[in-house]
């Protein structure tokens, strides 16, 4: 056991920095797509560069373009109403999609509560305060 932790530890931080630039490249897709959610991989990108890498961590918070909408929800939680309505409706037709495929019933339970859920927790953010 403690042989299989210490492999672990050994790989931890190499696979979050691979994460990270993984997750940095979806945020940056997601910019600029329309229906994709780039800030939720942004977060994502720096909470595991934040484990592995604070260099990138400083690069990525410091980013002109990239930087504010990961600095605003580290600071507030907050997410704007606009990426509110592209998350859920994403979530919407998502489930939408899913459910005029032949998946098997399960499926659609276990999907449509964990879209529930998270379109719950999206909606619950509080929106930034506008700037004078």
């Amino acid at each position: 056991m403690a042989e299989e932790n210490g492999r672990f530890r050994l790989w931890r931080r190499p696979l979050l920095l691979a994460a990270g630039w993984i997750f940095t490249a979806l945020g940056v897709i997601g910019l600029i797509l329309p229906l994709m959610p780039g800030t939720v991989f942004l977060i994502l990108a720096a909470w595991c560069f934040s484990r592995s890498s604070p260099r990138f961590e400083a690069w990525l918070l410091g980013h002109p373009h990239l930087g504010p909408h990961v600095r605003r929800w580290r600071e507030t939680g907050a997410i704007s109403r606009r990426a509110k309505l592209t998350a859920c409706g994403s979530m919407a037709a998502s489930f939408a999609l899913l459910a005029v495929t032949d998946a098997p019933p399960i499926a659609l339970w276990t999907a449509g509560a964990g879209l529930i859920a998270a379109g719950s927790y999206v909606a619950s953010r509080p929106e930034p305060a506008r700037e004078p």
